[in-house]
């Protein structure tokens, strides 16, 4: 049966691709339906494979350049990645169910496809069509019947980067394929010195960009924001992790093991950025998806970190380090894929029961929305790293990884490690005062609108969805190590490590020598402490006392107002005061303008807020200035005369046959 998981796995991305041109034509759920049972295989398939531990497969497929066949592949790191994808596919198309317009039905199946053909991909061919599929098609689900230009310009911005990625991709394709086009060629002639270099750049600005690293970050937050609720779930819970993962198969194993030490700083450069802007920016938005969106940067930073510091493990010959940061970072890609897809569809849910995402006008939705909410309340706990959450294991193994780096290189590389875990607890803070934030103002104290003292839950398939996802989440909390040995062929294959007699069922530990974490014995110790302050309470309370409603400070409930005035509860930009006046400041440039009226004028007073990305300031503005100039060049080449032209094309041709001869010699 396991001899059968690849030939399975890639009906299912044919069949996805396929569902797409068949919805268009059948219209309604069809698409949806279809996606839900091929992503129901695929989960079963790619479990199974892992949980027997099977060798690599390869399959080829008559598809490809000229005519020529390609080749697809199944490993112990493309079916990890390709188990979420498919369990964040099934949620998200089972809650799709729940929309009556359907305007991506036809696009959404194509989009799994891509992301699983992109994982299963064992060429350069497979890879680069099924990466710039998989950016097309979600190009066209953000932007499907939108009439706000924001949302267009969004996708603009998004197509843009997708198309950068995209050139970065195959032109590192191109300097690993001296060899052959196959991975398995590219194996067999790593890149070195300068033509390794590039590599790492291309890899970092290409697939990079794609999973949302600083500084090419930008497009992320407000294509997240703009795409239907199961798609943002998509795009956050699966299309960010396929990136990464393109980001390890180029880095970790096409590229050989054999690559210098220094080669962890970028990564940990911008992984570190990542964590700690998008955590800053997290607490300083209003709107739900752009908070979500903002903590994906955040999150992905930190997987990123894990990379990094796997790879200088590995270059330093440490692999029981190298597999402990590995295992953190592929075990946080797995957990940030399920809660973020859960926390998405929570946000989408609440979004169509009141038809607001701001903050502002939310308010007691865990009341309204009992399971959404419940199950969003998982997704933050999760998200704000607390024990026994899923986000806590993976997030107690990055630290340890971090603090057992210290021993990396010399006293330059010690020092850049300590400033890391000082930025990683900031990040991981701020990440939680986020988490809180969100669940406080959104999910619970009282409406803060109509709308929101109106909500309702979402349909049956939807709340489903939610359900759904919270029983693989349980699961990881409860028992990371058993995820943990889901990923040991992975980690022989990436670190030459394992995790053996470190990932129990119970517990994991950094050491065979050090002392782990226990998530039951957390779970008792919370249950003792709980019950040893209620019995204190009890046994302090004073005979005879009744409870009432809490004083509310002169706004308690009235006839105009039955769930007292929502102006009197703590708001969002309040919670996030604090933050912005001491770090905001300096790294988002972050303003507040006052205006009081003069006495006697009946005007009210103005307050606005306004914070700049600092990629905006010192990246893409420069780079918006040069293509503006380049556009009106290509203006006014059409009125150049035949003799210019001919010498535009001949200058143009020199420059393409010297890049090519510069490419030779790399």
């Amino acid at each position: 049966m396991i001899d059968l998981a690849l030939p399975t796995l890639a009906i299912v991305a044919a069949l996805l691709l396929a569902l797409g041109p068949v919805a268009l034509v059948a219209g309604g759920k069809a698409g949806y339906w279809g996606a839900l049972g091929l992503c129901s295989v695929g989960i079963l398939t790619a479990f199974g494979f892992l949980l027997a531990g099977a060798p690599a497969a390869i399959l080829d497929v008559p598809f490809g350049l000229a005519g020529a066949a390609s080749t697809l592949a199944l490993d112990g790191v493309s079916a990890v990645f390709l188990l979420l994808l498919m369990i964040s596919g099934a949620a998200a198309s089972a809650a799709s169910l729940d929309d009556r317009a359907h305007p991506t039905a036809a696009a959404f199946p194509v989009f799994l496809g891509a992301m699983a053909l992109t994982l299963l991909a064992a060429d350069a061919f497979a890879l680069v069509a099924g990466f710039e599929l998989m950016s097309l098609a979600s190009a066209i689900l953000v932007v499907t019947h939108h009439r706000d230009p924001s949302v267009r310009a969004a996708a603009v911005l998004y197509l843009g980067m997708a198309a950068v990625a995209g050139v970065c991709l195959i032109a590192a394709l191109a300097l690993l394929a001296s060899g052959g086009t196959s991975f398995a060629a590219m194996r067999a002639r790593p890149p070195e010195g300068l033509r390794a270099a590039l590599v790492l750049a291309l890899a970092l600005i290409g697939p990079g960009s794609k999973a949302g690293l600083v500084p090419l970050h930008v497009w992320l937050p407000p294509a997240h924001a703009a795409a239907p609720g199961p798609v943002s779930a998509l795009m956050s819970g699966a299309m960010t992790k396929v990136a990464l993962y393109v980001v390890v198969r180029l880095l970790f194993d096409l590229c050989g093991p054999a690559q210098p030490i220094w080669w962890a700083l970028p990564l940990l450069a911008m992984g570190t950025m990542s964590a700690v802007l998008g955590s800053l920016r997290a607490n300083l938005e209003v709107d739900v998806k752009t908070i979500l969106a903002c903590s994906t940067i955040e999150n992905v930073g930190l997987i990123t970190i894990g990379l990094g510091l796997a790879m200088a493990a590995r270059a330093a010959d440490l692999t029981a380090l190298a597999g402990l940061a590995l295992g953190a970072a592929l075990l946080h890609a797995v957990a940030h894929g399920l809660f973020k897809t859960l926390l998405f569809l929570g946000a989408g849910a609440i979004q169509h029961a009141t038809g607001t995402r701001l903050l502002s006008r939310l308010g007691g939705v865990l009341a309204r929305m009992p399971l959404t909410g419940w199950g969003m309340l998982l997704g933050v706990a999760c998200l704000a790293g607390l024990p026994p959450s899923a986000g806590f294991a993976s997030e107690w193994m990055l630290f340890q990884a971090v603090l057992g780096a210290v021993r990396l290189g010399g006293l330059g590389l010690q020092i850049v490690v300590c400033v890391l875990a000082a930025l990683v607890a900031l990040a991981t803070a701020m990440a939680a005062c986020a988490a809180i934030r969100l669940a406080g103002v959104a999910l619970l104290g009282r409406p803060r609108s109509p709308q929101a003292t109106a909500a309702h839950e979402a349909g049956p398939p939807h709340r489903w969805s939610i359900l759904a996802l919270a029983v693989p989440l349980v699961l990881i909390g409860l028992a990371p190590g058993m995820v943990l040995r889901l990923f040991e062929p992975a980690l022989r294959l990436l670190a030459g490590a394992s995790l053996a007699g470190r990932a129990g069922l119970l517990a994991i530990a950094p050491g065979l020598d050090a002392p782990g974490y226990v998530p039951l014995g957390v779970i008792a110790l919370l249950a003792l402490a709980a019950t040893g302050v209620a019995a204190v309470l009890r046994a302090r309370a004073v005979p005879g006392h009744r409870s009432g409603p809490a004083w509310g400070g002169g706004f308690s409930a009235t006839a105009f107002l039955a769930q007292g005035d929502p102006l009197t509860q703590y708001s969002g930009a309040g919670f996030a005061q604090p933050l912005r006046r001491v770090l905001a400041t300096t790294l988002l440039s972050a303003r507040a303008q006052l205006a009081m009226p003069q006495p006697g004028d009946t005007a009210a007073a103005t307050y606005a807020e306004q914070a700049t990305d600092p990629a905006d300031a010192f990246l893409f503005a420069p780079f918006s200035l040069v293509r503006r100039h380049l556009s009106g060049l290509a203006d006014r080449m059409q009125f150049l005369t035949v003799r210019q032209t001919l010498s535009v094309m001949v200058v143009v041709l020199v420059a393409f046959l010297f890049a090519i001869a510069l490419m030779e010699q790399l």
